[in-house]
């Protein structure tokens, strides 16, 4: 057995701040990357071209990485619960590490490889959480139980010490020719492209890809904007978040290596209110791990509502009502910006995607599982748990104290885009509309028709008591 170790990346698509790299290198020099094209997570009808775009560009970085490093990223296309196995064995490697994930098929799919491994005597690294701060299994409440509420896991998650970045890869060992040769009969080819992969992305991406791009990006958030956050956040014709969101899902930039800026913008703070707008980010980098913790703990969520009142919905789902929504052709302008920066682009705004996820649950009355759906199909930083998560606190569905919130898209935009700045950039017909018709929805009629934009397919105030009244006589039945 040679001292190979690949090292099989899937959410974790870069060199440095890498807990699992880390761990590889310290045992040998012979450290060779692999990635996996899994079609059981390439189905056109689940995943969004922008983030196919964006991962295969983050492959491409990765590939230069590891020849920076002295080494290689090795690419199969095929099942990895025995292509894998089959690569390791092919190329007697003394072990095969990866990171773990909290994804239900990602737990399945791993106990398999590492079953299969086990019978052709190849090691693997197990219980490596290097996408999370704390790992599933640390934080838990008084109860022993896993929370099911952010604001105390957030008090317990924060008080714990937080692990430092880790060393980048370097001074590796590549495969001999005669190794290659075995990997190409093993099934290793060339990167493709995304369209290669039936794939069409022509527009920008939000992020360029790969971890350089991504440390740029955080560089630029924290000194330019992070002191503003809390307030800038909110409103989207601002550029007021991170923009990570997408480097984040595919681990372009390691979460260690974000926290500690965070902790040492905290320590040269010189005001409250910078601390306060630098303990908001934290707490919405803790949201991300409240979620994978509780797909990890809960992986029922991926396939419906938490909370019994919403199992057996009667959702109206009106596919008239639907379609209008993912067009942006619903008549409401703050709702159509949202979802037409979404189409364009591959990436929407938080504060919107919470306007347009109440509105197609609250107003249109529609399963929030269609929209989850939708969200996957196009979103560039598109995750299960953070998906899911934000879908279900939407629909009242989920792990959520306040059961009926529901956003007024009138409200919502006379609040956040007060100037209607966000909405006619995306709702182009609705560009010389005054600002008053613009964000309270109210465009005279004569307007509309010659504008050639629609009248609400709803009304916003009888949709909300035909909600609360369906969900009143279900609360009562449970």
């Amino acid at each position: 057995m040679s001292d190979l170790i690949l090292f099989w990346h899937r959410r974790d698509l870069r060199i440095s701040d890498h807990t699992g790299l880390a761990a590889a290198r310290k045992q040998t020099p012979k450290v060779v990357g692999v990635f996996c094209l899994d079609d059981n997570l390439l189905n056109p009808d689940e995943v969004a071209p922008a983030r196919v775009a964006y991962m295969i560009g983050c492959l491409q970085s990765l590939q230069q990485r590891y020849l920076q490093a002295g080494s290689q990223l090795l690419i199969l296309r095929d099942n990895p619960v025995t292509a894998i196995p089959n690569l390791a064995a092919a190329l007697n490697a003394k072990a095969v590490f990866w990171n773990w994930d909290v994804e239900p098929y990602a737990q399945v799919r791993d106990n398999e490889v590492v079953s299969a491994l086990k019978t052709k005597g190849i090691q693997t690294l197990e219980q490596n959480w290097d996408q999370l701060l704390h790992s599933p299994t640390e934080i838990f409440s008084g109860a022993k139980t896993p929370y099911t509420v952010y604001t105390p896991f957030w008090k317990n998650w924060n008080s714990k010490p937080k692990n430092q970045p880790v060393a980048t890869l370097v001074n590796c060992e590549n495969l001999t020719d005669a190794e290659q040769e075995i990997a190409k009969k093993s099934g290793v080819i060339n990167l493709p492209t995304a369209a290669d992969l039936g794939f069409n992305w022509d527009g920008e991406l939000i992020i360029a890809p790969g971890e350089i791009a991504a440390q740029e990006k955080l560089d630029n958030f924290t000194k330019n904007v992070i002191n503003e956050y809390d307030e800038q956040r909110n409103y989207p014709a601002v550029e007021g978040t991170s923009l990570l969101s997408a480097a984040l899902k595919f681990g372009v930039i390691g979460i260690r290596t974000i926290w500690e800026k965070t902790t040492e913008l905290l320590a040269n703070s010189n005001s409250e209110e910078v601390t306060n707008n630098i303990v908001s980010w934290q707490k919405e980098l803790a949201w991300r791990e409240f979620y994978q913790h509780a797909m990890y703990h809960f992986p029922e969520l991926a396939e419906g509502a938490y909370r019994d009142v919403f199992k057996n919905f009667p959702w109206k789902n009106n596919e008239k009502h639907f379609i209008a929504w993912c067009q942006g052709k619903t008549g409401y302008p703050i709702v159509d910006a949202a979802m037409r920066q979404l189409n364009e682009t591959g990436w929407m705004h938080n504060r919107c995607r919470m306007i347009v996820a109440s509105f197609l649950t609250k107003d249109l009355i529609i399963n929030p599982q269609w929209g989850e759906k939708y969200f996957m199909q196009k979103l560039i930083d598109g995750d299960l748990s953070a998906n899911n998560g934000g879908w279900q606190w939407s629909a009242s569905s989920g792990m959520d104290p306040k059961p009926l919130r529901i956003f007024n898209p009138a409200s919502q935009a006379q609040k956040f885009d007060p100037e209607g700045e966000y909405i006619r950039q995306w709702v182009k017909e609705l560009r010389y509309v005054d600002t008053q018709y613009l964000i309270s929805g109210k465009i005279p009629p004569l307007e509309l028709s010659s504008i050639k934009y629609p009248a609400p397919i709803v009304d916003h105030k009888k949709q909300q008591a035909l909600f609360k009244k369906i969900y009143q006589e279900l609360k009562i039945e449970n």
